[in-house]
């Protein structure tokens, strides 16, 4: 099982490729942002990774981080955990102002079908 370290917070094992967003709700107890319910659409699941960062990424991904020009982060819910990696939890619900932190993700990535590229 792949360990997730979240900073702050603890290391958790993980199911082997569980979706990071779910690990860390699941596992790490984190109030994670996911206002779309996980399917890349509004970028409000960001981590940070401190080590272990996928080399791919999904094209869901790539292209909503492109669109709204932003780098140095990751989208918790294209990311399965599939190896060990360490992040920084930086869209949690707490302080967010949002009523809740959206409806869950489904356990596949969405949305399908799933197309990976590098990142």
């Amino acid at each position: 099982m792949p360990k997730l370290t979240v900073e702050g917070v603890g290391e958790f094992e993980v199911p082997s490729d569980k979706r990071l967003v779910l690990a860390l709700i699941d596992e790490a107890g984190i109030d994670q942002l996911h206002a779309c319910g996980g399917n890349a659409r509004c970028t409000t699941c960001r981590v940070e990774f401190i080590s272990g960062e996928p080399e791919k990424m999904t094209v869901a991904e790539k292209n909503v981080l492109a669109a709204r020009g932003l780098s140095g982060i990751r989208l918790s819910c294209q990311i399965e955990c599939d190896h060990d990696m360490s992040v920084r939890a930086i869209s949690r619900l707490a302080g967010s102002g949002r009523a809740d932190a959206g409806k869950r993700p489904t356990d596949e990535l969405a949305p399908q079908p799933v197309e990976w590229t590098n990142k």
